[in-house]
């Protein structure tokens, strides 16, 4: 039971990605103005909460997990940590979480972290996940709680950019998981999940994306129409936002379904990265 073994239950990816956003919006909203103690308590605090909230998903999903390939290799079921101790270890890490975001941030904070939380453990990955096909609309809402729980940190109410933020982060995802459901929809079928491309097929699968594409794309742009961000950023988001229509276009031709996901799939990656670069710098690059 080695110290990797537990670190690999937060599933670094998930947290390291929603904890990026976590403090883009943390960022935009001190507009320049960086209270320091709130800043490590927001990013301590979810960070933990969100890795907690990833290491239950794993004890719950053992069954899952033994099946599809690219999880087998996850802690829990490769027999690293035993399932008990991994909830245990669970527990400690979001008890000290939401301990952390009640002492240094406000009630509203708190409540979105712990709606994520919820949403994103039992919603999510204790039904919808198994029984639906719009199980990837439950999970969006989770991992849009992120950035709303960083922006609310600083502002204590849910405004206009509060309200932006969170459609971005809801639409961006939307396309970014259906990618994945693609180029692994064999496993998810193996697995009985009712994943779109495995219940609806890979062409209506398509057709979602661009859609939820187009939609986060417009939304991105509005933060400069209400004037929560300036120029450069509008422009930015505006070229990658046809980038990636393009893309999404681009796979109604293409012959090879798994690739054009996977390229979909690492430019979700990219925009995200640029998104939030951007919004963390916008009172310095406006």
């Amino acid at each position: 039971m080695s110290a990797k073994a537990y670190y690999e239950l937060i599933k670094p990816g998930v947290t390291y990605g929603n904890l990026l956003t976590t403090v883009a919006g943390f960022l935009l909203a001190s507009r320049g103005d960086i209270n320091l103690t709130l800043f490590v308590a927001i990013t301590l605090g979810m960070g933990l909460v969100i890795g907690s909230a990833c290491a239950f998903n794993n004890y719950f999903d053992q069954d899952i997990d033994r099946i599809m390939t690219r999880t087998q290799k996850r802690s829990i079921v490769a027999g690293l940590v035993p399932a008990k101790n991994a909830l245990i270890f669970a527990g400690i890490i979001g008890f000290i979480g939401f301990t952390l975001l009640a002492l240094f941030t406000n009630l509203l904070t708190v409540v979105i972290a712990f709606l994520g939380f919820i949403i994103y453990i039992v919603l999510y990955g204790m039904l919808s996940k198994r029984m639906s096909i719009h199980g990837t609309l439950v999970g969006s809402v989770s991992g849009a709680m992120p950035i709303l729980a960083g922006y609310t940190a600083v502002t204590n109410n849910i405004d206009a950019g509060a309200i932006i933020l969170f459609m971005i982060l809801f639409f961006w995802q939307m396309p970014e998981f259906y990618s994945i459901a693609i180029y692994r929809r064999n496993e998810y079928k193996q697995a009985g999940i009712p994943v779109m491309p495995v219940v609806k097929g890979v062409q209506s699968t398509k057709i979602q994306m661009l859609v939820y594409i187009v939609a986060f794309a417009v939304s991105a742009m509005s933060l400069s129409l209400f004037r929560y961000t300036g120029y450069i950023y509008l422009l930015v988001m505006m070229l990658m936002g046809l980038w990636w229509t393009w893309l999404g276009l681009s796979g109604f031709t293409t012959k090879n379904d798994n690739s054009w996901a996977r390229k979909v799939f690492r430019f979700s990656l990219v925009i995200l990265v640029v998104f939030s670069a951007l919004i963390s710098l916008e009172n310095w690059i406006a």
